[in-house]
């Protein structure tokens, strides 16, 4: 959820966008706000950026994925993301376009639902508008865009 606050820190984060032979896009309701958005999380001391988004695509989808392309940068400071535990995040955030290469469709702990979604199906649910602009950008098509 984003509010007016000021962060307290500043995480590195890969997010997807995934589709399937439709051109729908995987998509996952967050158990922390509910609302929709692309599969994506925070990148671990040790790994690589591309481990980072296929390990969190795996983590809260159950598939397998191949970082194709970048398709943007994000590090808006008025985006932070406020938990529970009191932290005020603010994500340098790289978005890639990926392609599933094995698994199988599963929801984790941390969704209440992932499933692929028809672009035009998009008007109807709740979604952080981070996640909307990323989606934009994909469709876009064009070089790697910095937000």
């Amino acid at each position: 959820m984003t509010e007016s606050v000021t962060a307290n820190s500043l995480v590195v984060g890969g997010s997807a966008v995934i589709t399937d032979e439709r051109g729908w896009i995987l998509l996952e309701r967050r158990r922390d706000n509910g609302r929709w958005g692309l599969p994506g999380g925070g990148m671990q001391i040790g790994e690589s950026f591309a481990d980072c988004v296929v390990r969190e695509v795996w983590e809260e989808t159950g598939f397998e994925v191949r970082v194709d392309r970048v398709v943007g940068v994000y590090s808006n400071p008025d985006n932070i993301m406020v938990y529970q535990d009191g932290e005020r995040r603010q994500e340098f955030s790289v978005c890639c376009a990926c392609t599933i290469v094995g698994g199988e469709l599963r929801v984790s702990h941390e969704s209440l639902a992932v499933e692929f979604v028809a672009p035009a199906g998009f008007d109807g649910l709740e979604f952080h508008e981070s996640a909307r602009l990323r989606i934009q950008d994909y469709f876009a098509g064009g070089p790697t865009v910095l937000r």
